[in-house]
C-alpha cells in the first residue's frame, strides 16, 4: 500500500492529502437549511449535510490529489448517524480512486488493539469476512508501547495496508511529553527508533515501510532530524497552513528523491470558501479545488 501511495503522489505530482474534517460551523448555509428542513435539527441532518459536503469536495479534487484523510472524531460526535457518514465518505473516496487515511488515533493494550486493528483487517464471523471500514491507512498512538502497535503491524502485513504512528505531532503542547529527555535524548527519538523496528519487515519496492510516522509541519528542525534517523519511514505531515507550517520548511521532510512525505491540510482546503470575500457558498467545492492547486504549487515550488 505504501508503494501505491507513493505512485499516486508521483502520478498526480502532488504530495498533499486533504483532511475531511467537517464541522457544523463550516457548512454552507444553503446546505444546512436544506438538511434541517428534511430531517429537523438532528444528528441525521448533520450526517447528511456532511456527506453531501464531502462528496462535492471529493468530486472536485479527486483528479488532482492522491489521498484524503477523514478525522473520525468529527463524525463520532454525532453517534451512529455520524459513523454512517464516515463509512459512506470512505466508500465514496475509494470509488473515486483515492487512497484513504483513516485518522482514528487508536492505541490500547494488546487485546483491545487487536480489536481496533479491525479498521485495517476487517472482521470474520464464522468464516465470513467483512471489510467494514475500508481504510487504506490508519493513524495509531504508540503511548502503550509495542503490544499496542503490533496487532496493527500484523494486520498491515496480512492485508497489505499501512499505519502512521504518532511521533512528533503538530499541536502546541506536544513538547510536554514528546520532548521530555529520557536517557539524555527526547522521547520522540525513542519512539522513532521503535517505529524503525516495527517497520523493518515491511519495506516496499520504493524504499519505505508500511509503518509510517506522523511528523508535524510545525517542527521543521525535528523533521530533518527524523528523516535522517528514519530513512525508510514515510511521514504524514499535518500542520501545514492553518497551524502555521510553511512549504519552505518541509523540504527536509523528504529524501533526496523528493519522496518520503505527504502533507495534510484540512480547514485550509475544505473551508476555503469562508476566507474569500464575496465567495458564492454554492461553489464551496470549487474554492476547495483552487486551494488544493495553490497548496500543490506551493509545495512543489519549495523543491526548486
Amino acid at each position: 500500500m505504501i508503494d501505491r501511495l507513493i505512485s499516486a503522489i508521483e502520478e498526480k505530482e502532488n504530495p498533499s492529502v486533504v483532511g475531511l474534517d467537517p464541522t457544523l460551523e463550516m457548512m454552507p448555509q444553503f446546505l444546512k437549511e436544506d438538511m434541517f428542513r428534511k430531517f429537523g435539527k438532528t444528528p441525521k441532518a448533520v450526517s447528511n449535510m456532511f456527506l453531501e459536503f464531502n462528496k462535492a469536495i471529493i468530486d472536485e479534487i479527486y483528479p488532482i490529489v492522491p489521498s484524503v484523510k477523514p478525522q473520525i472524531a468529527m463524525y463520532e460526535k454525532y453517534g451512529l448517524e455520524g459513523i454512517d457518514c464516515y463509512l459512506q465518505t470512505v466508500d465514496y473516496a475509494r470509488k473515486k480512486g483515492l487512497i484513504v487515511i483513516g485518522d482514528i488515533k487508536r492505541g490500547d493494550i494488546s487485546s483491545t488493539a487487536g480489536a481496533y486493528a479491525g479498521h485495517i483487517e476487517g472482521c470474520d464471523i464464522e468464516g465470513i469476512h467483512f471489510d467494514l471500514w475500508q481504510e487504506d491507512f490508519v493513524t495509531v498512538n504508540p503511548y502503550l508501547g509495542s503490544d499496542g502497535i503490533e496487532p496493527f503491524v500484523k494486520a498491515c502485513e496480512k492485508e497489505k495496508r499501512g499505519i502512521f504512528v504518532l511521533l512528533k505531532t503538530s499541536n502546541k503542547s506536544s513538547s510536554e511529553i514528546q520532548d521530555r529527555l529520557v536517557e539524555n535524548k527526547p522521547l520522540y527519538i525513542h519512539v522513532a527508533e521503535l517505529i524503525n523496528k516495527w517497520g523493518k519487515n515491511s519495506v516496499g519496492s520504493m524504499g519505505f515501510s508500511s509503518v509510517g510516522a506522523v511528523v508535524g509541519a510545525t517542527h521543521p528542525k525535528e523533521g530533518v532530524e527524523l528523516r535522517d534517523i528514519c530513512p525508510n519511514v514515510f511521514f504524514l505531515v499535518p500542520g501545514y497552513g492553518a497551524q502555521g507550517g510553511k512549504a519552505e520548511d518541509l523540504k527536509g521532510f523528504f529524501d533526496k528523491n523528493k519522496r518520503g512525505a505527504i502533507v495534510n491540510s484540512s480547514r485550509g482546503i475544505i473551508a476555503a470558501y469562508k476566507k474569500i470575500e464575496g465567495a458564492k457558498e454554492e461553489d464551496f467545492a470549487k474554492y476547495s479545488k483552487d486551494a488544493v492547486l495553490l497548496m500543490r504549487d506551493d509545495l512543489m515550488k519549495a523543491f526548486k
